[in-house]
């Protein structure tokens, strides 16, 4: 419904109209005469910005093709996009995109589109793209030449179904560009050859526009021996100070910023000055200012807490050095009192408990570490290999394997690391588009395509591994819209059960598509014959199970909006046809955080509950911006409880529903009021392990977010 726009009685709608952009946009902040929230004056303020701002900024042109000529012709498209297609068929297109009359529904939304993502003059200073004619330059790019596929990806993105993550939404099409990638995962073995590796292919890839996350577990401890000297190592430490001095240096022609994340397991003996280094008063020698941390837990660490009983450190030099593979190669838990009784093997013990109390107050002072639940992801993961590492929004979970290289640099094995091609699905809109299974397959026809067209040859382990896996990551986005549009609370058994049943459907959709992929093209991932698709064993428990709603308000949200629950015996037919013909994509889920993509999309951030009704962000030189919930009107607020108020373990809820149907990852935050301490931490972290969640991401704290000092988001995944 509408409310009326003023701020004070005496404020008539004449005054408000000769607001500017951004004093509309800020009435989101202010109660209206009747004490509601003016959602009419932030529809207005993006109205206002077209045309006190865009509009005055924007390039004319007197036709389309006038247009394209001089964006090829300068260097601002690459020309092969369009050459593949012919201009009526491209014409078509942008008269498809533009049929459809998008209009940005917040300011925000608008905002973000024009300062992160559209097309500008080389100085900066005007605008070459509107909203329509980025989409038609990403489906161009993406369909390679295919009409209906660019037609389809037109269709999915301009009806806000799908939408595809920042690098490609922001570069495609374009000759002065990033990578369409979002990510990057890399393995760091325990020799000077490979840590320098490392440094170099981090500022190349920053440099094409990726942040970029390394494993540190293989590098030895300090005090280890080199070439059988004691006390020789440095350990990990130096490493990433090195690293973070060239996530510092390196960014993507300053569009976006070079980041990085490095991860340590839990029972390396540096582990305690490695989360120290994230301490307010660490000293300068060792703080780690702008480089994110992540740690890898066993099982076996949260058994030993259990029983009070100290935790063993274990050595990576000795541990290759005997078994003959890296540390990360073995299974701490499976192995853990056979190299306690090792003497061979090098090691030293801490308090277990005392351990997730130092990582509850490093968490407490920085929101850090991120934490991967390894033996769970790896009982999942079914792919062969192990699984020894996220990325820097811990929802990246692949296959990794070495590399190694001569004395000049040079490879003489090279191994497989890890991309991240990503995109998101609004969940309301494809649960409204009548056909989720044709949303689903379009989208991982369009990732497919950024896995196939990168070119990452500056780091040949990731260009290798990107070949073998052809692997992607749909996310999803909105859920809390979606539940909240539905008058369905956040966490509630509805909630889970809707959550439950839309990622079943969802992968089963994409597993069908990837099936499709690779009966086009006779061709499967590379190891698809020792996956658990091949095997059958991860149909399963979908041909045996029962996957039908368990509240009746879920089953009336499937049948009015047309979309099938798939039976058991659609399940069997499709292991049957993976049987037959593989599948293309070795991973094809992944839910990153997302963040401005959910702002130009209006959609609430992946699956977790709103951070506020009106969020609140500070934007570079114009200040504050503010946000409203999608779908949020003065008559459905109560819908729209914050993740502060919702708390931990609801949200951890939502996410168990949603993993055991998500092959990778999913970003999971935790939100916590300001009189939490760290047993509750401990206690939120105890129950996600419980309940099968693979990562956690950030910790946030409301006493942070209300002193404007909330931790950036993900700049790879969540931009």
């Amino acid at each position: 419904m509408a409310s009326t726009v003023l701020t004070d009685p005496g404020t008539d709608q004449a005054d408000v109209h000769r607001l500017d952009h951004h004093a509309l946009n800020a009435l989101l902040n202010l109660y209206d005469a009747d004490g509601r929230i003016q959602f009419d004056a932030d529809r207005l303020a993006a109205r206002q910005y077209f045309l006190q701002h865009v509009n005055q900024n924007t390039v004319f042109f007197h036709s389309l093709k006038e247009k394209l000529d001089y964006l090829v012709e300068e260097g601002y498209y690459e020309a092969g996009v369009l050459d593949a297609y012919g201009f009526d068929f491209v014409k078509s297109l942008f008269k498809r995109a533009y049929a459809v009359k998008f209009r940005f529904p917040t300011f925000m939304g608008a905002f973000k589109y024009y300062t992160s993502y559209t097309l500008k003059t080389f100085d900066g200073s005007r605008y070459l793209e509107r909203f329509e004619d980025r989409v038609c330059m990403v489906a161009l790019t993406l369909a390679a030449g295919d009409r209906a596929l660019a037609e389809q990806i037109t269709d999915e993105i301009m009806a806000g179904r799908f939408q595809p993550a920042t690098p490609t939404f922001l570069n495609a099409g374009k000759a002065q560009r990033g990578e369409l990638v979002s990510c990057f995962l890399l393995r760091v073995e325990d020799n000077m050859e490979s840590i320098a590796r490392a440094i170099n292919s981090s500022l190349q890839l920053s440099k094409r526009g990726g942040g970029v996350a390394l494993s540190l577990s293989n590098i030895r401890e300090s005090g280890a021996p080199i070439k059988k000297i004691q006390n020789q190592s440095s350990g990990v430490i130096p490493v990433m100070k090195l690293l973070e001095d060239s996530f510092s240096y390196a960014n993507q022609l300053g569009a976006r910023q070079g980041a990085g994340a490095v991860y340590l397991h839990a029972h390396h003996p540096d582990i305690l000055s490695f989360l120290d280094t994230k301490r307010e008063n660490a000293d300068e020698k060792i703080r780690i200012k702008t480089l994110s941390l992540g740690v890898v837990i066993p099982d076996i660490t949260f058994e030993l807490a259990r029983a009070g009983e100290d935790m063993y450190l274990f050595s990576p030099y000795d541990i290759e050095r005997v078994h003959g593979v890296p540390f990360t190669e073995i299974s701490i838990s499976e192995k853990y009192h056979e190299l306690v009784d090792d003497g061979r093997i090098g090691k030293k013990k801490i308090n277990a408990r005392k351990f997730f109390q130092t990582l509850a107050e490093i968490q407490f002072e920085s929101g850090y570490p991120y934490i991967v639940f390894e033996d769970t992801v790896n009982r999942a993961n079914p792919i062969d290999g192990r699984v020894t590492m996220s990325n820097l929004c811990s929802e990246i979970l692949q296959v990794s394997t070495p590399s190694t290289y001569h004395d000049d640099l040079s490879y003489d094995v090279v191994g497989k690391d890890i991309s991240c091609n990503l995109g998101s699905l609004n969940i309301a809109r494809a649960m409204d588009s009548g056909d989720l299974g044709r949303t689903v397959e379009v989208a991982v026809r369009a990732l497919t395509a950024v896995s196939d067209q990168s070119d990452i040859a500056c780091v040949p382990s990731i260009e290798r591994g990107n070949a073998m896996s052809h692997a992607i990551g749909l996310g999803q986005m909105n859920l809390h819209g979606y539940l909240a549009r539905e008058a369905i609370h956040y966490g509630s058994p509805e909630g889970l059960d809707f959550t439950n049943l839309y990622f079943y459907t969802v992968a089963f959709h994409a597993v069908r598509a990837s099936c499709a992929i690779a009966r086009e093209r006779g061709e499967t991932f590379d190891g698809f014959e020792r996956s658990t698709y091949a095997s059958g064993e991860y149909f399963r428990r979908y041909v045996g199970g029962d996957w039908t709603p368990a509240t009746p308000r879920v089953a009336q949200l499937f049948a009015d909006a047309g979309v099938h629950l798939p039976t058991p015996h659609d399940w069997a037919e499709l292991a049957a046809d993976v049987a037959q013909h593989g599948l293309y994509n070795q991973n094809l889920q992944a839910i990153p955080p997302t963040g401005s993509i959910s702002y130009i999309n209006h959609s609430t951030s992946s699956i977790h509950p709103i951070v506020a009704k009106i969020e609140i962000r500070k934007e570079g030189k114009i200040g504050r911006v503010y946000y409203p919930a999608p779908y949020m009107t003065n008559d459905n607020l109560e819908y729209y409880a914050d993740a502060y108020e919702i708390g931990p373990e609801k949200i951890i809820d939502t996410y168990a529903a949603a993993t055991q149907h998500v092959d990778q990852g999913l970003s999971l935050t935790l939100f916590f009021p300001d009189n939490v301490t760290t047993r509750d931490l401990n206690r939120a972290q105890i129950h996600a392990w419980r309940k099968g969640i693979k990562t956690l991401y950030y910790i946030r704290l409301r006493q942070l977010a209300l002193a404007g000092t909330e931790i950036d988001g993900c700049v790879s995944c969540m931009l």
